[in-house]
């Protein structure tokens, strides 16, 4: 097994698991029917194609909370292009200036042929809505012979300077990650964003239970400051035995 990672990073994101109608709402944390959603686009696969896509939905999903952002509201009136009539006034929600890395687990041939549609996506990778478009490349990377607990604990912080240094004072940095929960296991919320068809004429999600931990990670601009600087000799100390030799 091994885990791909990757890095949800932009001005604007919205992952709606319920969101209807006028009224558009975004959880706090990617869902996992938006990034298997953002993997199937980089594959170029249809969106009939429910056989591939439960081939995807298999993977194990968690996303680690690096930078949890703002939620805003956007209220938008729009007219249809042809026949000029109102549309309904709609309310979206986003999440601004949020950072997330979000993982799949599973079998080292699917990831792989993940990663390097990644590399060269067939579509653009958007976050949540066509509207919000990546800030930096989504790839990470594969984590080989790795769990997800595993692989973000490994992955470094990935939140902007300005917000690191809100944490300076302490190594290391607590970050939650909602991690989809093993058979059996207690506790679980649940969330219906487990995908079962894209298409249009009849998407479907299921229920999913979810898991919330908190990883350690460390702070890498602590842990610069912290390093010793190597001093540099202001002469060459091998010169005089060169000279005698």
């Amino acid at each position: 097994m091994s885990v791909l990672t990757l890095r949800l990073d932009g001005p604007l994101q919205a992952w709606g698991a319920s969101a209807r109608f006028a009224r558009r709402t975004t959880e706090p944390a990617p869902t996992k029917s938006g990034v298997i959603g953002m993997l199937a686009a980089a594959r170029g696969m249809d969106r009939g194609d429910d056989t591939e896509l439960a081939r995807l939905a298999a993977l194990r999903f968690a996303v680690r909370i690096d930078q949890p952002g703002t939620r805003i509201r956007d209220y938008q009136i729009a007219r249809h292009q042809i026949t000029q009539v109102s549309m309904p006034v709609s309310e979206r929600y986003y999440l601004a200036d949020a950072v997330f890395v979000a993982a799949v687990e599973g079998e080292d041939d699917l990831l792989d042929l993940l990663d390097a549609a990644l590399r060269t996506p067939v579509h653009a990778p958007f976050l949540g809505r066509r509207s919000c478009p990546p800030a930096r490349p989504v790839r990470l990377g594969v984590h080989r012979r790795a769990d997800l607990a595993r692989a973000l604990r490994d992955e470094p912080w990935q939140a902007a300077p300005w917000y690191r240094k809100q944490h300076d004072g302490r190594p290391t940095v607590p970050l939650t990650v909602l991690r989809e929960a093993t058979p059996g296991e207690d506790g679980a919320d649940l969330l219906r964003d487990q995908p079962l068809s894209y298409a249009a004429e009849h998407r479907r999600h299921a229920l999913r239970p979810v898991i919330t931990d908190t990883v350690e990670v460390p702070h890498p601009d602590v842990q610069a400051a912290a390093t010793p600087a190597v001093r540099v000799p202001e002469h060459d100390p091998l010169a005089a035995l060169e000279e005698s030799s």
